[in-house]
């Protein structure tokens, strides 16, 4: 008893919670009602996305941070996709693209213009095709350009280079069941993954294969999430056989049993969590709870501290994690979550209280900024590298992003490999037989026609433009 009444000391003990007030809220959005359990919402220090119910396909809004108040039915949204969409993901090294996942069996990349929308966008940049059920998933690679993942109700994950639009590595034979969730490591060089048959796997995607894994990480039947820890370990949350909640601690170099495992209480919610590797301290939200939960992981025995919880009224669909450069430094903000209530979404921002106004380095180590440390190609060669790092003394200013481009290679071109897990997404198997001239010079004249198409529609395009320019003029 008397090691409990010493309080540990730890400069996160006061952090506190604080929703802003309702006019800084983004109002009147129909949150999607897919039942599915990702955080329908992405924030980067630019936008903040939220996928939305659409009728005949599916939609998500991209909203300017600052565009806050009532957003109106008319409101432009990113409409590709034919099916309701389940998952986005900002790119880390661009804050105008974002990765969707749907029940279409596709992945989009899609740019988003500098000062967000003003007409709904239909065209992605890239649309990703090889799963044959619908993608729940995608997440970025945190160092690597251009690199994404998506997992699908295929058991598959498909690692993409975005800027050729191919998928480069198929992992589809690892997984017997449903995935929940996949989470990269520090430096993107390995992944783990949590599924539907209670396992834990931690895999290297390069090399095709599963490092580590642990059964019945969890006892209970519903849905697992598994993180990577900035020190190569890893968190989960899950259910004990009793239905209640837990979370734990593994070493994935020892799984047998776990660093440490805490059991919490008897919600079904599914617990959501979201780390912050500078600080190290882990957020739970619970879909349909009304708090957020913290804890400050650390080497000392319990291992898993907890802090403190936040608790409001209304419980939430869905949450959204502002990276650390989005971050007000000068308010002794540590983090912004972007709660999705079924109406609305209301920024509630994490402080530890300070008296003094100066800059604190202790809370603001450097941290990922938005240069990848690596191209695509490097990363697909086997090299690794930790994420650039940059310091927030003086707050972020964002920068101006690149346009994604991206330059399809001719599949033709491709040798058949020997291999079998090379033959990626089986590329359509009569490409040897199109090798012959007559082929060749049909596929030509097909190429030379869709070129004169695109040309033709982006003429038209510029003259509705204009014109509907000059009726506004008219107008005014």
């Amino acid at each position: 008893d008397t090691m409990r009444r010493v309080v540990r000391q730890s400069k996160f003990r006061h952090v506190f919670g604080q929703a802003v007030k309702n006019d800084q809220c983004y109002d009147d959005i129909r949150v999607s009602r897919v039942t599915w359990d990702s955080s329908f919402c992405a924030v980067n220090p630019r936008f903040v996305a939220i996928i939305v119910d659409a009728s005949g396909g599916g939609a998500f809004l991209v909203l300017p941070l600052h565009k806050t108040g009532r957003i109106d039915k008319s409101y432009p949204t990113v409409c590709g996709h034919t099916g309701p969409v389940l998952d986005i993901d900002w790119c880390p090294h661009n804050d105008q693209v974002i990765a969707s996942g749907s029940e279409d069996c596709t992945v989009m990349v899609w740019q988003i213009p500098e000062n967000g929308l003003t007409l709904s966008l239909t065209e992605p940049v890239v649309v990703l095709e090889g799963h044959s059920k619908r993608v729940g998933i995608v997440a970025w690679h945190p160092t690597a350009r251009n690199v994404l993942l998506s997992a699908g109700c295929d058991n598959a994950i498909i690692i993409w280079n975005v800027g050729t639009g191919e998928a480069l590595i198929n992992l589809d034979d690892m997984h017997v069941d449903m995935i929940y969730n996949v989470s990269w490591n520090r430096n993107g060089s390995l992944i783990c993954t949590a599924s539907k048959d209670k396992k834990v796997r931690v895999i290297d995607p390069r090399k095709q294969e599963i490092v580590a894994e642990k059964e019945k990480t969890h006892e209970g039947a519903r849905p697992m999430r598994a993180i990577f820890l900035a020190d190569g370990n890893i968190f989960t949350t899950g259910f004990s056989r009793m239905s209640e909640r837990q979370l734990a601690l593994w070493n994935p170099k020892n799984m047998e049993e776990p660093i440490a495992l805490h059991e919490m209480d008897t919600s079904n919610g599914v617990l959501l969590p979201f780390y912050d590797p500078d600080t190290n301290i882990i957020y739970l939200c619970g879909k349909g709870d009304s708090s957020i939960r913290y804890f400050e992981i650390t080497d000392e025995s319990p291992y898993v501290h907890y802090l403190n919880t936040f608790s409001s009224k209304e419980p939430q669909r869905g949450m959204g994690f502002m990276p650390k450069r989005g971050l007000d430094v000068n308010k002794c903000e540590i983090a912004r979550f972007f709660k999705l209530h079924e109406r609305k979404c209301e920024p509630i921002i994490m402080t530890v209280p300070r008296k003094s106004d100066l800059f604190q380095d202790d809370l603001y180590p450097d941290t990922a900024g938005p240069e990848a440390a690596l191209e695509a190609e490097e990363w697909f060669e086997g090299k690794n590298a930790d994420p650039l790092l940059i310091s927030l003394k003086h707050g972020y200013i964002p920068g101006k992003n690149r346009d994604l481009k991206v330059v399809k290679k001719n599949i033709l071109d491709n040798k058949p490999a020997a291999n079998k897990k090379s033959d990626l997404i089986n590329a359509p198997k009569k490409a040897a037989d199109a090798s012959n001239p007559q082929n060749e010079a049909k596929l030509d004249e097909i190429l030379k026609e869709l070129k004169c198409i695109k040309d033709t529609i982006s003429n038209q395009d510029e003259r509705i433009s204009k014109l509907e320019q000059q009726m506004a003029k008219i107008g005014d």
